[in-house]
């Protein structure tokens, strides 16, 4: 069969997506030790725009779309994404056919004093850039105030230690990528603050048409993975979800069996919609869909309604 000589990988210019973007060229590089590699860093609109809010200005897919054209442009064969950016429909000619293992899902808790979120003064200034983090922090603790935060993790970072911030909540998975795992305070578990579509998964994306690229990059898959994303993915679908709603999705398989937990809060955290559900992990996108159907009769479809109302 025929072979690339070079293989192009697209990536956001963030430290963060460099690293991950790295990783899949070095994994690459150990399974085809002739190919030769380039990377293509790109900064997207999201990027660039880091003083307002994600939902403001048209959510996480702001990270995706100069990736997603330098596809189709052809000036790279493979993009490397968080899949918790990944919008839930992917544009014609394009598919996901590689999920990485999954690292850490679960949100941690970076504060100045060190301390958890439980043991948080009242009224301590916490940052996030999520409404489904903030949803869910205000229905633990409505005595804190949520502030948004924006910019890259080492950013981040520094607005907590400038002290904008008594404490931040990150990905898990990115700090450890990045050797920040020795700042975390605390974790929250993945069933006391439900993780985003997607979290602590990289995917890769390529052209449908491209056999030679799916080829390569096909060994690096994890099945299991990418049966739960495909769950949390299917049930975001169903909520005509994205990455700028309060909704929350995490599929582990346990014990032969694929659990599902998803979440819909209203940005105040005073509503909460939680529904469970599990099966075969060969059944996971029929769960979600089923689960999202289960939330939106349970009352997201409310929620969801007066949040984009509010939007518009």
């Amino acid at each position: 069969m025929a072979t690339k000589a070079i293989l192009r990988i697209a990536t956001r210019s963030s430290r963060l997506a460099l690293w991950q973007a790295e990783h899949v060229q070095s994994r690459l590089g150990q399974l085809h030790p002739a190919l030769k590699f380039e990377l293509v860093p790109i900064t997207t609109t999201g990027d660039k725009i880091v003083d307002r809010p994600l939902a403001k200005i048209g959510g996480k897919g702001l990270f995706i779309k100069e990736l997603e054209q330098a596809l189709f442009d052809e000036r790279a064969d493979l993009a490397v994404h968080s899949m918790k950016d990944m919008p839930v429909k992917i544009p014609d000619g394009l598919h996901i056919p590689v999920i990485l293992e999954r690292e850490d899902p679960r949100d941690a808790v970076i504060s100045n004093a060190g301390v958890s979120f439980a043991e948080l003064e009242p009224n301590a200034i916490i940052g996030t850039s999520s409404l489904r983090r903030r949803s869910q922090m205000l229905a633990q603790r409505n005595d804190l105030t949520v502030s948004d935060l924006r910019g890259n993790v080492t950013t981040r970072l520094e607005k907590l230690r400038h002290g904008e911030f008594d404490a931040i909540v990150l990905a898990a998975a990115g700090l450890k990528r990045l050797g920040f795992g020795d700042q975390i305070s605390s974790v929250f578990a993945a069933a006391e603050l439900i993780p985003a579509v997607g979290q602590g998964a990289i995917g890769i994306e390529c052209r449908s048409a491209d056999a030679l690229t799916h080829a390569l990059i096909e060994p690096l898959h994890d099945r299991t993975t990418g049966l739960c994303i495909e769950a949390e993915r299917a049930m975001s679908e169903i909520l005509e979800g994205g990455c700028d709603l309060p909704l929350a999705a995490h599929a582990t398989v346990e014990q032969g069996d694929l659990r599902l937990a998803g979440l819909v809060a209203s940005a105040d955290g005073l509503k909460i919609v939680r529904r469970e559900i599990s099966g075969s992990p060969n059944d996971g996108v029929e769960l979600g869909q089923q689960l999202g159907r289960e939330l939106l009769a349970g009352g997201a479809r409310e929620i969801l309604d007066d949040l984009r109302k509010a939007e518009n």
